[in-house]
């Protein structure tokens, strides 16, 4: 099982459309609060459809609470622009973990320290422009890992 890990995300409507995409391919979702929302958001509910009562989801209080959780994935790559390597490069196994900042901050730098040498990011011709949008960076990377290990 892979598993996508949302650190305090704070836009309902992305998560909403996460969620979509994780009860379709069967991918464990992780959310670490704060979150920007409540999970009964109707944007988020909206956006989740009725998908979001399938999905396999688990809600952190903070980091270390994900990292003790029985459920947590076994090893963790994070998507960030401040990346070691290209996306495409890592070798994704089951039971990973791709970590996704918020859409406004990211993750924290003591976060970017802890994944030091595990960090990837989605290559953009526009070097104007920071980032793209959370969930279009999610399915991007769940689709990569997905491809990876069915030709594994």
């Amino acid at each position: 099982m892979l598993h996508i890990v949302l650190f305090n995300p704070e836009i309902p409507q992305n998560t909403g459309n996460i969620g979509r995409l994780c009860a379709i391919t069967e991918i464990r979702l992780h959310l670490i609060r704060p979150l920007g929302f409540t999970i009964t958001d109707k944007h988020l509910k909206r956006s989740g459809m009725d998908y979001w009562q399938t999905l396999d989801k688990h809600i952190h209080d903070d980091w270390e609470s994900f990292q003790e959780s029985p459920h947590a994935p076994k090893r963790l790559w994070l998507f960030t622009t401040k990346a070691d390597h290209l996306y495409w490069d890592a070798s994704f196994q089951e039971g990973d973990g791709l970590v996704f900042g918020s859409e406004g901050g990211g993750v924290p730098e003591w976060l970017h320290e802890q994944l030091a040498g595990q960090r990837l990011t989605i290559p953009h011709a526009n070097r104007e422009m920071r980032s793209l949008n959370l969930a279009t960076s999610v399915g991007i990377g769940a689709f990569e890992a997905i491809r990876q290990i069915s030709q594994g």
